[in-house]
């Protein structure tokens, strides 16, 4: 069992107790007060749990976040005077540096309530990025695309629902311009590269998206039309396999350069615990890639027999990379994304580069996902994304930003909206949910779609972890 499954287990039970001692002191008041009393009382602390205690959230906001960064990292002492962010020693940057400011935040009594935020203002586009409820403690603003209003001393920050006690370090990350260089995403499914990487990929000089699996599980959606299990599993993956190749080419990025390799949604780790075994289709009745393959314009190792098995994904990956050459790989963070399918995406990556006759220069890890904040990035469409909870310091990595002007977000936009699954509705109880929380927690939709992956990756801010190899 995964961490991220430990923690919902837990999170669970511990609300299961919750609500039957709530329930034991509801029954106590209907017989010791009013018999009618707990009928009133029992909606009105629902209404309560939707709006303000329904977030996956598996640490204490109190807590700090724990951050480590490596050689190349340049601190630079800065001090608040007022809200004013002031550089206490010259601070050389072009402007296509990561800045990263480490902050010390406070909730109000509102802030328990509505999510606190720090409004950065002073550069040429105000700025807001929100944390947890509750927040006091460490935590990390994302100031890339702000240099020059640093560099003047302009920048400001100002607390709504928080306070900013103090901001005591700024991070500069001398990254390079990536635009330029050959840039190959790793997708464990379809919409993957555009949730993480669409403004990266979009702009650089060559492109190519290599996804994984079809993504043809949890096709509930498609059962609705009228098909059976597996008719519709197989239906959902075909679409998803046509997405991952149709999509990108929106963004300018040739046919030729998407492959979808077509292996099964969560059958990974399956593949990975025994190399030479095929892993068949948990719900699509079929132990074949190649279905999922006919939209390739390439030949594949895999295309062979069409075998699910681990060793024909590291073979494929391989004449892939040997083929495109990329100098930038981008694929799932290591440890920060809980998705089994990410993880072993990552891994399967990495093997395949072992003894390879072509190395690139440059990883960049994402996470689509997180163990312990369904939220993150928290927020609003087109706020900036700072840095997610990190209770733990761990092996230091090296944050890139990359930031997305208006155009290219809402062009990011329209490329999850074609992505077929982030099209259906979300259950009534989950939209009931979110109408809650917009009236009473002060949180707002997001203007491209209703699936919550429009809220959180379309942003100011595309966000990395980098390795120079």
């Amino acid at each position: 069992m995964s961490r991220k499954q430990q923690l919902l287990k837990r999170h669970r039970r511990n609300k299961r107790l919750g609500l039957l001692l709530g329930l034991l002191v509801l029954l106590g008041v209907g017989v010791g007060v009013h018999w009618w009393l707990p009928l009133v009382l029992l909606p009105l602390l629902w209404v309560a749990h939707e709006a303000w205690f329904a977030d996956h959230l598996f640490y204490s906001p109190a807590e700090d976040y724990q951050y480590t960064f490596p050689e190349g990292c340049e601190p630079v002492a800065v001090s608040l005077a007022g809200q004013g962010l002031r550089v206490t020693q010259p601070l050389p940057v072009t402007g296509d540096e990561t800045l990263i400011l480490q902050v010390r935040l406070k909730c109000t009594w509102l802030g328990r309530f509505f999510d606190p935020a720090v409004e950065v203002l002073g550069g040429d586009v105000p700025d807001l990025q929100t944390f947890e409820r509750g927040v006091r403690g460490v935590r990390y603003l994302n100031l890339t695309g702000q240099a020059t209003a640093v560099m003047a001393g302009n920048l400001r920050l100002r607390g709504r629902h928080c306070r900013v006690l103090e901001a005591s370090q700024l991070w500069v990350v001398r990254s390079g311009d990536l635009y330029p260089r050959r840039v190959m995403v790793i997708a464990p499914h379809a919409d993957d590269a555009e949730l993480a990487a669409y403004g990266l990929y979009s702009k650089a000089a060559e492109s190519w998206i290599v996804t994984l699996t079809a993504g043809e599980i949890e096709a509930e959606h498609y059962q609705q039309m009228g098909l059976e299990r597996a008719e519709a599993a197989r239906l959902k993956g075909r679409l998803r396999a046509w997405d991952s190749i149709a999509v990108p080419r929106w963004a300018g990025v040739p046919q030729a350069q998407c492959v979808q390799l077509g292996y099964f949604c969560l059958q990974l780790p399956a593949m990975q615990a025994a190399p030479d075994q095929p892993m068949a289709s948990r719900e699509a009745e079929m132990a074949d890639t190649r279905l999922f393959r006919q939209f390739n314009s390439l030949a594949l190792p895999g295309d062979h027999d069409g075998a699910p098995t681990w060793n024909n994904l590291l073979a494929d990956l391989r004449a892939l990379i040997v083929l495109a050459r990329p100098q930038v790989l981008v694929m799932p963070h290591p440890t920060l994304d809980p998705h089994p399918d990410h993880v072993c995406a990552q891994a399967a990556v990495l093997e395949a580069l072992q003894g390879l006759e072509w190395q690139p220069e440059t990883l960049l890890c994402y996470a689509n996902h997180l163990h312990d904040n369904d939220r993150w990035p928290m927020g609003d469409s087109g706020a900036g994304v700072a840095l997610p909870p990190q209770m733990e310091a761990g092996q230091g990595w090296t944050p890139h930003s990359l930031v997305l002007d208006l155009n290219a977000q809402r062009d990011k936009a329209m490329a999850l909206g074609m992505m077929h699954d982030l099209q259906p509705a979300p259950p009534f109880k989950r939209r009931l949910r979110r109408l809650l929380q917009r009236w009473l927690a002060g949180r707002k939709a997001s203007p491209y779609g209703e699936n919550e992956f429009f809220r959180k990756a379309v942003r100011r801010h595309e966000l990395f972890w980098r390795r120079d190899l």
